[in-house]
């Protein structure tokens, strides 16, 4: 039967506002169930803790519970693959889950194809300390130490392929310093080396070291991100000496793969409305981190810039898992 056009044309305005009616309820009853956080950092790490805070205030303005589900990354990566994209299953994302599909090609996995960005949460700079017997206090006067005699100084990191490590490595491309990478068992080890005097640099975290730093049990020569750290306001960027030099870690929160935009949304806005509380940035300013707040797309970008980024040092120095 040919409906009349008058009637057609109703009918079908009608079905084209569905969508969107069905992505408003969509969003407005979202989540129904309590919803995993997948992290691939043991509880009590710096992202882990990010991780919970963020998680308790969205449990907070949803009304249904976010748990963290701490996983190895090989774990994670699976959990968010065969997750359905509903927002009910999330992943914190960060620089160094981005840097081991980088290097682990057998994950098989690309954060920039295969999850949705949701929002930020923060950005970590790295603080380059030395221990005191290496005679500069400043990175030109380092710089010139270091091509001296090349070769002559250990730089510690928390093991191969870490950020502190690529952060280092970025420094070398930068600069044409020659340093010897001693990687040990995690950032705890690396400081103790330093501290030691088995290697004379790190490029550290700051809650690794800003008690040593305090301590004058090390020198800090300058911050790795593109400003101050408020922790330590005094200290120069290495981009004051060596310009457009940049390294941090970065959090935020993804989801599976074409989980709809609305709830996409609906999470990117309360995730931003969480970094806005004064105490949040407290919290944030406690490890040394600064807001990576911004739009979902501004996140995605982040995630590739990154991804990028890393690659391109990786690459050029030629850096595997062995």
């Amino acid at each position: 039967m040919k409906l009349p056009r008058r009637q057609f044309l109703h009918l079908a305005a009608a079905a084209a506002t569905l969508p969107a009616i069905s992505g408003i309820v969509r969003a407005q009853s979202y989540p129904t169930r309590p919803v995993r956080i997948v992290t691939s950092f043991p509880a009590g790490n710096v992202d882990d803790l990010l991780a919970r805070l963020i998680g308790q205030s969205l449990s907070a303005r949803l009304g249904q519970p976010f748990v963290l589900d701490n996983q190895p990354i090989s774990k994670a990566i699976e959990a968010i693959v065969s997750a359905l994209p509903d927002g009910h299953t999330l992943f914190l994302v960060t620089a160094a889950n981005v840097i081991r599909t980088i290097l682990d090609e057998k994950l098989n996995f690309h954060f920039v194809r295969d999850v949705a960005p949701v929002a930020g949460i923060s950005r970590n700079p790295f603080v380059l300390v030395v221990t005191p017997s290496v005679p500069t206090k400043t990175i030109p006067e380092f710089i010139a130490y270091a091509n001296s005699d090349p070769g002559k100084l250990n730089m510690a990191s928390g093991g191969t392929g870490t950020l502190a490590h690529l952060a280092g490595e970025l420094f070398e491309i930068m600069t044409h310093v020659k340093m010897v990478h001693a990687p040990y068992d995690g950032a705890v080890p690396a400081v103790s080396a330093v501290l030691n005097g088995q290697a004379q640099l790190m490029f550290a975290t700051m809650p690794s070291a800003i008690q040593q730093i305090r301590a004058d049990k090390l020198r800090a020569l300058a911050v790795t991100g593109a400003m101050r750290s408020q922790i330590l306001p005094d200290i120069p960027t290495v981009s004051d000496f060596v310009p457009s030099y940049e390294a941090s870690g970065f959090q935020g929160i993804c989801a599976p793969k074409n989980t709809p935009s609305d709830v996409i949304d609906k999470l990117s806005k309360e995730i931003n409305a969480a970094l806005a509380d004064p105490k949040f940035k407290e919290h944030l300013g406690e490890f040394g981190n600064t807001l990576l707040a911004g739009s979902t797309a501004e996140y995605g970008k982040t995630i590739a810039n990154e991804t990028e980024k890393w690659t391109k040092v990786i690459r050029a120095a030629n850096i595997t898992l062995g």
